[in-house]
């Protein structure tokens, strides 16, 4: 046991109570990481030079898809978390699935519920749907980052006992110091990724339609199986086949994926002006 332990910052996790209703940092999270995401990819797609010409898809079509990418997040990473995770439970509690505010999303639904949401709207509007996926990739790493500092500040998904000097004693996790490995995905998953994507859209990936999603994709693969290491198991599902995680394990074909887009991307000529 480390002889110095870091004191977990107990933070309220309602921010504020407004009469019967509360604001809870896991929500302001979601809501404030879709906005930020939001004005950034109006940023990129106003801007000529990342496309080599106009984009492919206009500001207004980004504000009405806001309302589709929201709805595809949130019902696919409650799906997820409930088919992915704890299946057995809400067979015998089915009603526990609509109460949101009691936690429970997974990333892996989200991203399926993403992935439709883009392919639905694109369809529609009849605009190309590798080039609004990467949209959507590139700027997804603003909403991981604050979600996973919202799970710090809800104390939830703790890290594994260690004797690291920044290990941390979580409430309801135990007397054992452990890994933050709230912050350590924040970093990887979020602002890690975030820049690695921007620096590529900034390079010109745009012009190849599918590149920023298999970047994306592989690089949250290989940093959240990284971060599972030092991740606790959720405790209804413990350690799988031979000590890989279930967050590992949903990372493999999302890595796999992530590799035939890139390949494909990398194949094609770039996008004429």
């Amino acid at each position: 046991m480390p002889f110095l332990v870091l004191p977990f910052p107990d933070i309220d996790p309602v921010l504020v109570h407004i009469g019967p209703f509360a604001i809870r940092w896991y929500a302001l999270a979601y809501i404030v990481g879709i906005l930020l995401g939001w004005v950034y990819a109006r940023a990129i797609i106003r801007n000529e030079r990342f496309w080599g010409g106009p984009a492919p898809l206009t500001v207004s079509d980004f504000d009405d898809f806001i309302v589709w990418v929201t709805i595809g997040i949130i019902l696919g990473g409650r799906i997820g978390y409930v088919l992915f995770y704890n299946p057995a439970y809400f067979a015998e509690n089915p009603l526990q699935i609509l109460q949101l505010w009691s936690g429970g999303m997974s990333f892996h639904g989200g991203f399926l519920g993403c992935v439709a949401a883009v392919i639905l709207f694109a369809r529609r509007r009849h605009i190309p749907i590798l080039s609004l996926g990467d949209i959507t990739c590139a700027v997804g790493p603003i909403g991981l980052f604050l979600g996973r500092l919202a799970n710090f500040i809800n104390g939830e998904l703790w890290g594994r006992p260690t004797d690291v000097p920044w290990a941390m004693v979580f409430p309801g996790a135990g007397p054992m110091p452990r890994h933050p490995s709230q912050l350590y995905e924040a970093t990887l998953e979020g602002l890690v990724l975030l820049i690695v994507l921007g620096l590529l859209v900034r390079r010109g990936a745009l012009k190849r339609p599918g590149l920023v999603i298999g970047v994306f994709a592989i690089g949250y693969a290989l940093a959240r199986s990284f971060c599972e290491l030092f991740r606790e198991p959720d405790p209804q599902l413990g350690f799988l086949f031979g000590g890989a995680t279930m967050g590992m394990l949903l990372s493999i074909p999302l890595l796999l994926a992530g590799v035939a887009f890139l390949a494909a991307a990398l194949s094609r000529r770039p996008r004429a002006p």
